[in-house]
């Protein structure tokens, strides 16, 4: 969310006469967007916030500004301690960034972080055409902004507000524009991203607003929308016809980003979850009932206040069950203004890197064992460009959003030609930690799609087919 954000204020001040710059030094204007969801991020915005005095002082007339979920936190109080600090902007303002570089080139130092549920916020001007794509061949599609779920530990619905949903034809001109553009993948984006619509349809409001799977099925119909992904879901909103669409839309990828959180379910009414271990992995077997081969991923925090080691154990056996592909994994970290806040002290530093550790080393294992399983498999990958492993590699994500790797030039020669952005059929020859490395196959070359041994390697994983 916070990456679309900063394209579509970058899309904004190329509308208003601005042009990337190629670094700090030559930049007139400077925006910094933040998340707040960890201590650490806020953190190092100060800690940039300092650094930046010398930029400013080098020239008085350059412009400094900060937005995102710092901003919508801390508000005016960044102005008051960073004095070369421009203009302040919330999540909801983003249409104002224009408009404030302005005022601060007069000498205003404004903030804006007032909260808005008008639909306007979502209206901004399609892509510049001299604003070049970042990621050729997709993009991402804010459907709703927002969380009313308000778990114990996250901070979200103090920065980025209450839910609410885009009228669903606004969603499909934003689409149809897009693939016009000849983006192939799109992401659609929400704080609870499959409770689009939920609250319209509760109330029986007739706002434009449908069911989350009806809207992936329209897009799915796009002439050019070859993949269709999303993030990040709840537990909560999966019913069933979101389940039934993994199994029946060609164009939605076997792939879902899916937050536990953690597997105790003394923790998880902890951390107003509202849902247990057990209805987490009833939900799974839904979906892989849909889409056997779905690969799942997920978010996990450990030494969330109270969590003892039983606790910590029922979160490594939830994981041995499910066998997730990936995860994002950290320690709990205080947010101001959040119920976890005010409860009693988290576990010693000490004991949850420990956790941390060993929960990390065990979804190593996990995601191991998955890419192996992959190997011998044929794959079509999107290429985002160079492979950040060098030696003249290109990348790409398949439709599981696994990173593959693959030779700028195979046997036959032809991979020299591909461009980011390209759609290309490739064989799995090896498998590390981290990605895939594939190979186009020569002309003529047999690929045949091999049999998943996951489920032989990680327990509670159904064979891939």
């Amino acid at each position: 969310m916070n990456s679309h954000d900063t394209e579509k204020v970058a899309n904004l001040l190329h509308h208003h006469g601005f042009a990337a710059a190629a670094s700090e030094a030559e930049a007139d204007v400077l925006v910094i967007n933040t998340c707040s969801i960890r201590e650490k991020a806020e953190h190092r915005l100060y800690s940039d916030l300092g650094a930046l005095r010398e930029w400013k002082r080098v020239d008085p007339g350059r412009v400094l500004g900060v937005g995102g979920c710092v901003a919508q936190q801390e508000g005016d109080r960044l102005l008051r301690r960073f004095s070369h600090l421009d203009f302040v902007f919330g999540t909801h303002n983003l249409r104002l960034v224009p408009a404030m570089v302005a005022a601060a080139g007069q000498g205003e130092r404004l903030c804006r972080t007032e909260e808005s549920r008008s639909l306007e916020r979502f209206d901004l001007p399609e892509r510049h055409p001299d604003y070049a794509r970042t990621t050729p061949g997709r993009a991402f599609l804010t459907v709703m902004e927002g969380c009313d779920m308000f778990c114990s530990f996250c901070i979200v619905p103090r920065t980025r507000g209450r839910e609410i949903s885009r009228p669903a034809d606004a969603i499909m001109a934003e689409a149809r524009a897009l693939a016009a553009q000849g983006i192939c993948e799109l992401t659609l984006l929400g704080q609870t991203v499959n409770a689009y619509g939920r609250h319209d349809l509760r109330r029986g409001h007739q706002t434009g607003t449908t069911r989350f799977a009806t809207l992936l099925g329209r897009l799915a119909e796009i002439p050019g929308i070859r993949r269709l992904r999303y993030t990040s879901p709840h537990p909560l909103f999966f019913d069933p016809e979101l389940v039934r669409a993994h199994g029946e839309i060609p164009a939605l990828c076997p792939h879902v980003h899916l937050p536990v959180q953690s597997g105790s379910d003394r923790v998880l009414e902890s951390m107003r979850r509202r849902y247990t271990a057990g209805a987490y992995q009833r939900l799974v077997d839904d979906l892989r009932r849909a889409r056997p081969d779905l690969a799942i991923t997920t978010d996990l925090i450990v030494g969330f206040p109270g969590e003892t080691e039983e606790d910590f154990q029922a979160t490594l056996e939830l994981m041995r069950q499910v066998g997730f592909v990936d995860s994002f994994s950290f320690k709990y970290s205080r947010r101001p203004g959040t119920a976890a806040a005010r409860e009693s002290e988290a576990p010693d530093p000490r004991c949850a890197q420990d956790r941390l550790e060993r929960l990390q080393n065990l979804q190593r294992e996990f995601t191991l064992a998955y890419h192996r399983s992959r190997v011998g498999e044929s794959t079509e990958i999107l290429v985002e460009g160079e492979s950040r492993r060098g030696e003249g590699q290109l990348q790409g994500r398949d439709p599981y959003h696994r990173v593959v790797n693959l030779a700028a030039r195979d046997e036959a020669g032809s991979v020299s030609q591909v461009s980011p952005g390209d759609l290309l059929a490739v064989e799995i020859r090896e498998a590390t930690p981290h990605s895939l490395i594939g190979a186009v196959p020569s002309a003529g070359e047999s690929r045949v799609k091999a049999s998943s041994r996951f489920a032989d390697e990680t327990a509670g994983v159904p064979a891939r087919t």
